[in-house]
C-alpha cells in the first residue's frame, strides 16, 4: 500500500482555505455585521421624542444582546438636527453610524438652505409614526379645544404663547396652521427639544405645547398638564389608562373638536450614503428583532405612537410622498428659504 505522510502545515493551511471559503460564501450572500461599537446619531436635543426613541432602542439592544458590538447615542442638534444629518451625510459607508429621524428631514434644509436632501442618506426602516398632541397646563381653564380656539380668537393678537422645539419646525408648522384656523397671531417661541418644552409648560411660562405624546407623558401622569386633542384623522387605540380618568384613546381628535388640522412625524433610521444593501439589511433584520420584543409593544402604548414599520421601496416611496407634502407645508407657511 502506497501511503503519503502530509506535511504538519497542511491541516494548518486546510483551516485557512476552508475559513477564505466560509468568509467568501459570506460575502456573496451579502451577510454583514459591526466590528466595532455603533454610533447613534440623533438629529434633536435631549429629552425629545427622538433622542427617548434612540436611549430606548439603545437600552434593549443591550439588554437582549440583539448586537455583538455596543451602541452608542450621541446627541447633535445643532442648526435644527442639520449639524447631525450632515455628519452622517460626510461619514464613510462602513456601516458604523446610524442616525434616528423625524421629519426636520424634510423641514430643516428647506427652512436653512442646508446642502442637504433625504436622499443623500440610505433609508433603512420606518419605525413608527409619532402624534402630535394639543397641550395645556392643568391648571388652564380650558378644559376642551373649543375653549381655547375661541379665547384665541377673542384675545388680544400675540396674546397667546406657543411653546415648540426649534423654528421652522414640525410644532411652528401646526401652530400655523392653527393660526389660520383661528384667524389670530400665536406667539411662538422655540426651544431646544420637546423635553425643554413640555418643562416649560409645566413651569406655566408658555400657554400651550404641541409637544409628542412621549414628551408630556410623565407631567401628564404627575397631573400638571392636560392633552386636549390629537392631531390625527381618529383616536389613539390604547385604552390602558395613564391618569386615574383618563387613556390615549379618551383624547379626542383635534378635528372632531372643530380644529381641522393633522400632522404626523416619522421616527426612521438612516445610514450613510452609498452604504451597502448588506448593511442595511443587518439593520433592518435588528430593529424587526426589537419590534418583536413585549418592550416594544409597552413603548409603543406608553408613547401612543402609530406601529407602522416599513423598509425597502415601500419607505422610499412613503419619503417621496412625504417630501412633497413638506415643500407644500413649508410653502404655504412661509418658511421656505429664499
Amino acid at each position: 500500500m502506497l501511503s503519503v505522510l502530509k506535511p504538519a502545515w497542511w491541516g494548518m493551511a486546510c483551516l485557512v482555505a476552508g475559513f477564505l471559503s466560509s468568509l467568501s460564501t459570506a460575502q456573496a450572500q451579502g451577510t454583514w455585521e459591526p466590528t466595532k461599537n455603533v454610533e447613534f446619531v440623533v438629529p434633536a436635543g435631549t429629552g425629545g421624542g427622538a433622542d427617548q426613541m434612540a436611549r430606548f432602542l439603545q437600552g434593549v439592544i443591550t439588554k437582549h444582546k440583539l448586537m455583538s458590538q455596543s451602541i452608542v447615542v450621541v446627541n447633535k442638534s445643532g442648526g435644527a438636527g442639520g449639524e447631525g444629518f450632515l455628519d452622517v451625510k460626510g461619514s464613510r459607508a462602513d456601516g458604523h453610524k446610524i442616525i434616528i429621524s423625524l421629519s426636520n428631514l424634510f423641514t430643516t434644509p428647506l427652512a436653512t438652505g442646508l446642502p442637504f436632501n433625504w436622499k443623500d442618506l440610505t433609508p433603512v426602516a420606518m419605525l413608527a409614526l409619532d402624534e402630535f398632541v394639543l397641550w395645556v397646563h392643568a391648571d388652564s381653564p380650558y378644559k376642551q379645544v373649543g375653549d381655547l380656539t375661541k379665547a384665541i380668537q377673542r384675545g388680544e393678537p400675540s396674546k397667546f404663547k406657543m411653546g415648540g422645539t426649534g423654528s421652522k419646525q414640525e410644532d411652528q408648522i401646526i401652530t400655523v396652521a392653527i393660526e389660520k384656523a383661528t384667524g389670530q397671531k400665536i406667539t411662538y417661541i422655540p426651544f431646544k427639544g420637546g423635553g425643554d418644552v413640555a418643562v416649560q409648560l409645566v413651569g406655566k411660562h408658555i400657554d400651550m405645547t404641541v409637544n409628542n405624546p412621549i414628551e408630556a407623558l410623565s407631567h401628564w401622569k404627575g397631573g400638571n398638564l392636560r392633552p386636549l386633542c390629537v392631531f390625527d384623522s381618529q383616536v389613539m387605540p390604547y385604552p390602558n389608562k395613564i391618569t386615574s380618568t383618563q387613556s390615549w384613546r379618551d383624547v379626542p381628535t383635534c378635528k372632531s373638536q372643530g380644529l381641522d388640522v393633522e400632522y404626523l412625524m416619522l421616527r426612521g433610521i438612516f445610514m450613510a450614503p452609498k452604504s451597502t444593501p448588506a448593511q442595511v439589511a443587518y439593520y433592518a433584520g435588528l430593529f424587526q428583532k426589537v419590534r418583536e420584543l413585549p418592550e416594544w409593544k409597552e413603548f409603543m402604548e406608553s408613547g401612543a405612537f402609530k406601529d407602522t414599520f416599513m423598509k425597502g421601496q415601500e419607505f422610499s416611496d412613503w419619503l417621496l410622498k412625504a417630501e412633497v407634502e413638506h415643500l407644500r407645508l413649508m410653502r404655504e407657511a412661509g418658511f421656505v428659504a429664499k
